[in-house]
């Protein structure tokens, strides 16, 4: 399932007057990393906006009570995705920070 990047509901803003159209776009955005879904994870822009979206919702003081609790929830558990995501930095040994040190210094001088 190709993303339509050209459908309106891509190029409303994420903050808007309208909880309806917020909710339609986080429940498209959401089956569409559900079918894009690869062996590797989903898409990290993607899960995103999800989170961004559904923080905005939380936030919005017209929205019903449970309305507004499941979509704090659910941005909690996507910021979770995102971060799971997220490429881990190379850890390096406190040994091999010396070496690097060492080899930069002696090379430098």
């Amino acid at each position: 399932m190709a993303l339509d990047r050209h459908n309106p509901i891509f190029m409303a803003p994420p903050a808007g007057p309208n909880p309806e159209l917020m909710l339609s776009a986080v429940l498209h955005l959401m089956s569409h990393y559900t079918a894009n879904r690869s062996e590797d994870g989903g898409c990290l822009k993607l899960a995103s906006v999800i989170e961004r979206h559904l923080k905005a919702l939380a936030g919005l003081p017209e929205l019903a009570p449970v309305l507004s609790a499941t979509c704090q929830q659910l941005s909690e558990q996507w910021a979770s995705v995102v971060e799971q995501q997220l490429p881990t930095p190379e850890r390096s040994n406190f040994l091999t920070r010396i070496m690097s040190r060492a080899r930069h210094g002696a090379s430098v001088g």
